[in-house]
């Protein structure tokens, strides 16, 4: 074990991880006149890590001490997610002046549909995009943890630290070092853990409670229906839709679009009044934006959704680029076991 120790820190210098304990039987053999094999080392690089799955050592013998290793890897995923903004980081304090004096462009007067989509699409993709340059990103992981902290960041990195020193020196003093470090680092999760879970019961709302239920029950296996020539997510959404949006003649818009003269004119008291019945925790729409940023982009200047949306009124006309929706398949959680 001690000779290994030189591989084991150029390794960890190098960022590869060791897959296998060192110098551990991995084939007893059945006859009792043959030495059982070892499996020395087996590193992988971070890139290869997350792809292995397991390894074993359940094949024959191949004569002489060589035995085969089956390594089973994950598939690459080949789909993986997109960075998502924070929005609860957005630099309003840098935004503030630039939405303040934020410019709509004059809707065409007298315009056909297709002219006023442009100008729609135009005024709101100007407006997102400036949202979105001023609010960072992050890509969610599966290891992302809501419960953890630079301090168990500072903890994981002494107890690494502890346990590469207590490999190298060998000494009764550095294993009762790297001991107490990784019995203070896994003591430091489980009072993260709890102290996140009872912050999130205590400021727990009616709208969160279905989130703290499904936190106390575990996540249920996910389980979707059997759709005839239906098996990837895609196809699915195509099934799904075919069946509960079924395609219709196009309908011809009017070739021009003439201001109905009886409509009264859209105010920034209902817009802010409809903006207030939107729950900030609901699914956001194509654009990605939450409700809770709208509210504070018409908080900061009205009369940018009021330009945007009073042409639209006047015209009696809906876009075709707020006729677009994100739709998701609930499954109904069972009962715990």
């Amino acid at each position: 074990m001690s000779s290994s120790n030189p591989y084991c820190e150029k390794a960890a210098e190098s960022g590869f991880a060791l897959l296998n304990p060192a110098g551990e039987y991995t084939r007893f053999p059945l006859v009792g006149k043959s030495r059982p094999s070892v499996l020395d080392l087996a590193f992988a690089n971070p890139h290869l890590l997350p792809l292995v799955k397991n390894w074993e050592s359940s094949l024959p013998s191949t004569g002489s001490d060589h035995l085969p290793i089956t390594i089973t890897l994950a598939a690459p995923s080949l789909n993986q997610e997109p960075p998502r903004p924070r929005w609860t980081d957005t630099d309003w304090e840098t935004l503030d002046p630039i939405i303040k004096g934020f410019k709509v462009p004059a809707a065409p007067s007298c315009p056909t549909p297709q002219r006023l989509d442009e100008w729609m699409s135009e005024s709101l993709n100007r407006l997102v995009a400036l949202l979105k340059e001023h609010t960072p990103v992050s890509r969610p992981s599966h290891h992302s943890k809501p419960w953890w902290t630079p301090h168990l960041t500072i903890l994981r990195r002494e107890y690494h630290q502890a346990a590469r020193a207590a490999r190298k020196h060998d000494t009764h003093h550095m294993r009762e070092v790297a001991t107490t470090s990784k019995a203070g680092y896994f003591k430091a999760i489980k009072a993260a853990k709890n102290k996140h879970w009872s912050s999130f019961l205590l400021t727990a709302t009616p709208q969160s409670l279905w989130t703290a239920k499904r936190f106390a029950y575990g996540r249920a296996q996910p389980r979707f229906p059997s759709l005839p020539g239906a098996e990837t997510p895609l196809q699915m959404n195509n099934v799904l839709l075919d069946h509960f949006f079924p395609p219709k003649e196009p309908f011809l818009p009017p070739p021009r679009l003439r201001p109905h003269k009886s409509a009264p004119p859209l105010t920034t008291d209902e817009i802010a009044a409809a903006l207030s019945k939107c729950s900030p925790t609901s699914a956001p729409g194509p654009d990605g934006i939450p409700y809770s940023t709208w509210k504070q982009v018409n908080k900061i200047n009205p009369s940018i959704l009021l330009q945007i949306l009073s042409p639209l009124v006047l015209l009696g006309y809906h876009p075709a680029s707020l006729k677009s929706s994100n739709g998701v398949v609930l499954d109904k959680p069972g009962k715990p076991s």
